[in-house]
């Protein structure tokens, strides 16, 4: 983070210095942090109250705190930590100034960022990136604070549940160039519906100034109608987008080469991560990356160098027996869902064993998740997968294999599958088939 004293720091987010008559005067130069067993040298500890645990009861030892009440560190006290940590966030972007990328989508925004992080060149302090997918309301503030004097790109994931959140989100750090990459069925239920989705996802571009940028999915109906919406140039993405692809093919790991078209320009790319759906999310990152002013050669350059999405979003490993796992269980939507059971059967036909479909409940769907749930399992018997293990008590239609839970998914693998064989992990993050996944990979049949 920026330097700043606890007085100034005081200042901007309307709160009282509490310690001892030298605590104003504490320079906070390191980045906030909310996890107290994480400490920042030199950073600033922000103490929320939450149901199950007070950060304020762990504030002994760090270096600054920012909270509701008086610690044994130097305290800034305010209202509401939350609303604070906000507002020096946009203190931090207003004085450092970065061109802000922001995206959103209901799927597909973890790996667009990472690849438009990729491009940028976020090894340095020149370009910051959300770590993950910190895209609330505390992990965008959290990303803004990591900007240094010099940094000159800032990309952030943002996330919503609800109307109203993209356009907070955007106060905190108002984009240049924003990205909706699609509208999908991912939460729902929290919404209360699709078109709420869609309202909701529209805010980001509704942030931009007339002198930013929308990129905006042209295969995505819904996504292309929001053009209406902003002030913003717009430039479209996809197949039928300004920024496009041509001639996409699979190597025999699932990953994507394809010829990277805009503007009657060409490159080509060859991507690291696994799946067909990726070519899409590199599209919408090479998009952004334009708007800012990349060339094509250094965007398709820079797509060509990202490696692959962290454990658990895709990721390929290879038994020593010769079994693989397609690891995507770190989340799951119907969109998800049938893109990972495409490379499922992508990455089958170049093995002689079986595919097995892994499938755990999908979360957040609201009154639609019966026919969801039915409609992602018969996508897994029409793209022709062999089994179909379903995890869990949840609506997954008749047919296939059941099993209880986790524990015995891991069974039921360890007794009927092996060399040669391919199988795919795919649910909700709180099912939690990463274990599965590791367990599986653990040891042979």
């Amino acid at each position: 983070m920026i330097a700043i004293s606890l007085a100034d720091l005081a200042a901007v987010v309307g709160g009282t210095v509490h310690g001892d008559p030298r605590a104003g005067r504490t320079v906070v130069s390191g980045a906030a942090y909310l996890d107290s067993r994480h400490p920042e040298p030199g950073g600033l500890f922000v103490a929320i109250a939450g149901e199950h645990a007070d950060g304020h009861d762990h504030a002994a030892g760090a270096h600054a705190v920012l909270g509701s009440r008086p610690t044994a560190a130097p305290t800034v006290v305010v209202r509401d930590p939350a609303v604070a940590l906000a507002r020096l966030a946009r203190h931090v972007v207003d004085t450092v100034a970065p061109t802000t990328y922001a995206v959103t989508g209901s799927h597909g925004k973890t790996t667009t960022k990472e690849l438009l992080a990729a491009v940028l060149g976020s090894g340095g302090e020149r370009c910051v990136a959300t770590a993950g997918n910190l895209n609330n309301e505390l992990g965008v503030p959290l990303t803004c604070l990591r900007l240094r004097p010099d940094t000159r790109e800032l990309v952030l994931e943002m996330g919503a549940r609800g109307l109203g959140h993209l356009a907070w989100l955007s106060e905190v750090a108002p984009p240049d160039v924003a990205a909706v990459l699609a509208v999908g069925s991912a939460h729902v239920g929290e919404f209360g519906g699709p078109a709420l989705v869609a309202a909701a996802k529209g805010e980001l571009v509704e942030a931009l100034a007339p002198g930013g940028t929308a990129v905006l999915n042209a295969d995505d109906p819904q996504v292309a109608a929001m053009a209406v919406r902003t002030r913003a140039r717009v430039l479209t993405f996809g197949r039928t987008g300004e920024v496009s692809w041509r001639a996409p093919a699979l190597d025999a790991r699932g990953r994507a080469s394809f010829v990277l078209t805009h503007a009657g320009e060409e490159a080509p790319v060859r991507l690291a991560l696994t799946g067909r759906h990726q070519v899409a999310n590199a599209a919408a990152a090479a998009a952004m990356a334009l708007a800012g002013g990349r060339s094509l050669d250094e965007v398709a350059a820079g797509l060509s160098a990202a490696r692959p999405a962290p454990q658990s979003r895709s990721a390929v490993h290879e038994r020593a027996d010769g079994l693989v796992v397609l690891d995507d269980s770190y989340n799951a939507n119907p969109e998800s869902v049938r893109a990972a059971l495409d490379t499922l059967v992508d990455l089958g036909r170049a093995r002689p064993g079986r595919t097995v479909a892994v499938l755990g409940e999908m979360r957040e769907l609201g009154e639609g998740s019966a026919a969801l749930h039915a409609a992602a399992g018969e996508q897994a018997r029409a793209a022709g997968v062999d089994v179909l293990l379903a995890v869990g008590s949840g609506a997954w239609p008749a047919g296939g294999e059941r099993v209880a839970d986790r524990e015995a998914a891991l069974a039921w693998l360890r007794a009927h599958v092996g060399p040669g064989d391919t199988v795919l992990l795919k649910a909700s993050r709180a099912v939690g088939l990463e274990t599965v996944a590791a367990g599986l990979l653990a040891r042979g049949r």
